[in-house]
């Protein structure tokens, strides 16, 4: 059976692991380790490797704080600037004819994750769906999201957008090396959860993807995260100074710094750019006018961006999570009204009653934060593309009772299929289990059938301006023409701030 895990690729033979229906490939390379002189350059080629490889074992996650590597309650995958892998699963029964690929790009803020948690590893919907799965690392935080092209000097280059270039060299790794796999390379589907939606639609939006993938779908995307190039460069000169290093000596220091030392000094400056100014998000693609040459949201709006049938959509109660476990949404009024203004706020009381109360304040800031601006997208793709609208309203009893309801990134779950892992079982604790696998097959029915031919099914029908039609997943499901009217109507026009106002 050892051939059937030995699969020869562009760079050398790897080796996985066959179970009992899948067969597993973890942590290969798909670009050069980016360290010493490649730090901060664009992904560079593999260096091709003799005898075989083994690929059974995650290798390391990228550079972050520990706690965002987390794999188990106590298990912590370790970090390192060599983290440019992928990881396949396949069917273990031999392909007919090539296999749809799906692709999936891990979430974390652009600032934590790794495609090593079991949730991603996909085998269910491999199983299920007879497909390839594909998930990838890439460069985070101040290895990928940082524009330090400033600094360049004439012998030394830094490169903008390393981890968006990383999620291009994943795919045309994809490209060059799937069949090989049993995957067809010209049937891709990009699938992402929040940050790794940004990065779908932002790969969207890319001139260098095009050709790479076919479709995407976006889930819970922060769809209007990016930053201009004076953002951009005002971020950067932020980190140099966190650092402690000044303009003459930043070429150097970049390179020759440790990297917890550059990280620690990002993390201090994204944390103190979100609290001056809330609504900006520092860690995201940058505009550089070339590799991304307009925002993603701009782009897709405009019909600028690749015209690819795209799925999108948000979670009911996007905010809850942030306001339970972290600090970085405008789930309180004083901070909305800090992005939005009053004479925005004005429009947002009237169209959630009771507000400012808390828990309608936080309904509000998620929905500023991910529904706003896919709503957007939605309109605008859908002149351009087949798109396709959805709201996950699925929240048991164990949520609710926790007044987290269908909060940010539970969609998760049913669409790896995780009903009766510890995931799914924590979530079905006090009762649900029915509906979850309910919501597990309307999922994985609509994304396999959207992998496989480019649309849902067809009870699931696309996105117009004027019907504004949005499949519901819920136990059970159901199709709403535009949802939330009110509140929608109340957000046009609403944009996110921007990080110079927080710099000035």
């Amino acid at each position: 059976m050892a051939a059937r895990t030995d699969i020869e690729t562009a760079a050398g033979v790897v080796r996985g692991h066959q179970g009992q229906r899948t067969l597993r490939w973890r942590s290969i390379p798909y670009a050069a380790p980016p360290v010493g002189e490649l730090r901060f350059r664009a992904p560079q080629p593999v260096a091709k490797w003799a005898g075989v490889r083994a690929a059974t074992e995650f290798g390391y996650a990228a550079m972050q704080h520990r706690s965002g590597a987390r794999i188990g309650p106590r298990t912590f995958q370790p970090t390192s600037e060599d983290a440019l892998t992928l990881n396949v699963v396949a069917p273990v029964a031999p392909a007919e004819s090539p296999r749809p690929v799906m692709v999936f790009i891990h979430g974390g803020a652009y600032l934590i994750g790794t495609s090593a948690l079991g949730l991603y590893s996909g085998a269910r919907l491999v199983e299920r769906g007879d497909v390839v799965v594909v998930s990838i690392n890439y460069r985070l935080g101040a290895f990928g999201y940082v524009d330090f092209s400033e600094y360049s000097s004439a012998d030394r280059i830094f490169d903008s957008n390393l981890g968006l270039r990383d999620q291009v060299a994943a795919l045309e790794w994809v490209r060059e090396n799937i069949a090989a796999f049993g995957g067809d390379p010209d049937n891709v589907t990009l699938f992402g959860e929040s940050a790794g939606a940004h990065a779908v639609l932002s790969l969207f939006a890319t001139p260098a993807a095009r050709g790479l993938f076919h479709r995407g779908i976006a889930q819970s995307p922060p769809a209007d995260w990016s930053l201009n190039a004076e953002d951009a460069r005002l971020f950067a000169r932020r980190c140099r100074t966190e650092l402690g290093v000044a303009p003459e000596a930043a070429s150097d220091a970049l390179i020759r710094a440790d990297a917890n030392a550059i990280r620690r000094a990002v993390d201090r400056a994204n944390t103190a750019v979100s609290r001056e100014r809330r609504g900006v998000f520092p860690l995201a693609p940058q505009v550089d006018g070339v590799f991304l040459p307009r925002a993603p949201i701009d782009a897709l709006v405009a019909g600028a961006a690749h015209r690819l049938p795209l799925i999108i959509g948000t979670n009911r109660d996007e905010g809850t999570l942030f306001d339970r476990f972290a600090d970085g949404l405008l789930t309180k009024p004083h901070r909305l009204r800090a992005a939005i203004g009053s004479d925005g706020e004005s429009r947002i009381a009237t169209a959630y009653p009771g507000y400012p109360e808390h828990r309608v304040a936080v309904r509000a800031g998620g929905d500023y934060t991910f529904w706003r601006p896919s709503v957007a997208i939605m309109e605008g793709h859908s002149r351009h593309a087949p798109t396709y609208a959805y709201r996950y309203d699925f929240a048991p009893r164990a949520l609710r009772l926790a007044r987290l309801g269908a909060t940010h990134a539970t969609d998760l779950i049913p669409v790896f299929g995780a009903t009766d892992d510890v995931f799914g079982r924590a979530l079905t604790a006090l009762g649900g289990r029915r509906g979850l696998r309910a919501v597990t097959r309307q999922f994985q029915d609509n994304w396999l059938e959207f992998a496989r031919h480019g649309a849902p099914l067809p009870s699931w029908p696309a996105y117009t301006e004027q019907r504004r039609t949005t499949l519901i997943i819920d136990a059970p499901a159901r199709l709403v023409d535009d949802p939330e009217q009110a509140k929608r109507l109340a957000w046009q026009g609403v944009s996110a701030p921007r990080l110079a106002q927080a710099l000035a």
